[in-house]
């Protein structure tokens, strides 16, 4: 569920991150307005849900949701063969196999878009995958679960040679969707080290929701995990 790896890798300094699901006007932090309210929940529909490539999408976040400075990066090719992550520990093949692939295992359909946020970051991907059921979703959350706990560390390979150790923590999740799960990428020894990588993976329904965030820290990754969440809810309905 890895798409934008091909991207700059400089490192962000502080950035305040302000994402607004339902409209593209930044509001600033005096606001009176409240922030939007994510439903703890989706309910479970009876039997395996229907969707298309087209309508996950509904459910994606636009440019227009996000700040100003931001840009929407051109989506990958399919499948491009590019393997940017791998170990040689055998603890570590579930998540490098997880972490390498296009889209969620037994996923139906899979939509995403990429965002930049300037030659220094952040880099934000936003990934629906259609599991059909609900459970099917908690499957895909228990195999990332596994994964990051049985690994503590993997190799990302960098587009111009050599690659960088990246330790691996859960982190605590932001409390969106349904059964949350977030950890962090840190580089620790390589041409990237110091490269922050936050993944958030929760379930909205039949859907696997994921935010990827490279060059951002934890807040960055907790305000467009809401945002996302909160589009996803509106936007995806019940199915066809």
């Amino acid at each position: 569920m890895t798409r934008f790896l091909s991207f700059p890798f400089a490192l962000t300094a502080a950035l305040t991150l302000t994402l607004t699901a339902c409209g593209g006007s930044d509001s600033p932090a005096s606001t009176d307005s409240p922030p939007p309210s994510v439903a703890p929940s989706d309910p479970t529909p009876s039997g395996p849900v229907t969707r298309s490539e087209e309508s996950l999408a509904k459910g994606l976040l636009e440019l227009s949701d996000l700040p100003s400075g931001f840009t929407r990066e051109e989506d990958d090719e399919p499948d491009s063969g590019t393997k940017p992550f791998g170990s040689s520990s055998s603890r570590c093949k579930p998540l490098v196999k997880l972490m390498n692939a296009a889209a969620a295992p037994a996923a139906d359909f899979t939509a995403g878009r990429s965002f930049s946020g300037g030659p220094s970051g952040p880099y934000l991907d936003f990934s629906l995958d259609a599991m059909g059921t609900a459970e099917g979703v908690a499957t895909l959350r228990a195999k990332y679960a596994e994964a990051v706990t049985d690994c503590p560390k993997i190799s990302m390979r960098s587009e111009g040679g050599g690659s960088t150790v990246m330790q691996i923590d859960l982190l605590t999740a932001p409390e969106f969707g349904t059964e949350p799960l977030a950890f962090r990428l840190m580089g620790v020894d390589g041409p990237r080290r110091g490269l922050e990588y936050n993944t958030f993976l929760t379930g909205i329904g039949d859907v696997a929701l994921s935010v990827e965030v490279m060059a951002g820290d934890e807040q960055i990754l907790a305000t467009a995990a809401e945002a996302a969440v909160v589009k996803a809810q509106s936007g995806l309905g019940s199915g066809q």
